[in-house]
């Protein structure tokens, strides 16, 4: 079978190869094999490529973070899933391949959908749905503000918001985004500046807001530190800034805030699953409907991966790689 090889770490032009592996063979008792459709290339492959990410897999390995594709076939004791059946592609269970085995039972049949939006429901939505439920206790109109939120991620906080009856403050560092994202359902939004905490309490009426999602760090961090409440908490997904955040240790300290992080695959090492089902249902239906969506600028198959990985490293918009 086909496969997109990581055999060093290193420059994606020099390290990624197009390989013949064999293929993965009938499924065990309790396995499926799926044969994938579709898989976008994220940021995350990016840094597992460079040898920067927090897992990295032995070499040689094959790529891809997540995906969806069809089931090929089932062991005789699976339940949750059936032959033909559009299912996920597990998270950081390698994509890109056009086969690949897996025991995860969580795993359930998806609805019908765009099948470029249902590749990229694995991580950004998941996150985002997390740390809206994950982090602090929130209720139908409490406000939480974001950085970062033209992101993947970001929309993906906009849409799960709405459904779940919180309000959103939306902070973009383009002017043009503006409008884009008020669009989106965005409660409101702000361009990112010295005087953000400032237009954060005019904006919300002074709201005690107990929540700011951060994916930017550097002086980020400290506006929104400035813009939360007494108890409140800001929690970094991502750092897109690449430079240490920026905080103030006495107003930390005198009100009590907190700083914290999350990474999806920490808490995919203690969910039940059930709880990932049940999760992975409710975005999958959102997704379905249009509801959770992401830019995609290109779709490219295997062979050609070489300009799909250059295409997604400038970060226009998703690229989706199709066996």
């Amino acid at each position: 079978m086909k496969a997109l090889q990581l055999q060093a770490f290193g420059n994606p032009a020099n390290v990624v190869k197009l390989v013949d592996l064999p293929d993965v063979g009938a499924p065990g008792p309790d396995e499926v094999v799926i044969a994938p459709e579709a898989s976008p290339i994220n940021n995350t492959d990016f840094l597992i490529i460079a040898g920067r990410y927090g897992y990295l897999p032995p070499l040689p390995s094959i790529l891809g973070v997540e995906g969806v594709g069809r089931v090929a076939a089932v062991g005789r004791n699976v339940r949750h899933l059936r032959e033909g059946d559009r299912t996920l592609i597990p998270l950081m269970h390698p994509a890109w391949a056009e086969r690949i085995k897996t025991s995860a039972p969580w795993l359930r049949p998806l609805p019908n959908g765009d099948v470029q939006q249902l590749s990229m429901l694995g991580i950004n939505p998941a996150t985002a749905y997390l740390l809206l439920t994950e982090i602090v206790p929130l209720k139908r109109g409490d406000w939480v503000i974001q950085n970062g939120a033209n992101s993947a991620v970001g929309r993906a906080v906009i849409a799960i918001a709405k459904s779940l009856g919180i309000k959103t403050v939306n902070i973009v560092r383009r002017e043009e985004l503006v409008d884009e994202i008020k669009s989106l359902g965005g409660d409101i939004v702000l361009v990112e500046g010295p005087e953000l905490p400032k237009l954060i309490a005019a904006a919300t009426g002074k709201a005690a807001i107990s929540l700011a999602i951060d994916m930017v760090a550097d002086t980020a961090t400290l506006n929104l530190t400035n813009s939360i409440a007494l108890n409140g908490t800001v929690v970094l997904y991502s750092a897109s800034s690449q430079k240490p955040l920026v905080g103030s240790a006495i107003q930390m300290i005198f009100n009590n805030q907190s700083i914290r992080g999350f990474w999806l695959i920490n808490w995919f090492k203690t969910a039940t699953p059930d709880k990932l089902a049940a999760m992975y249902d409710h975005l999958a239906s959102m997704v379905a409907s249009g509801a959770i969506a992401a830019p995609v600028a290109a779709s490219y198959r295997f062979e050609n991966f070489s300009d799909a990985l250059a295409l997604a490293a400038k970060r226009g918009g998703k690229v989706i790689l199709t066996p």
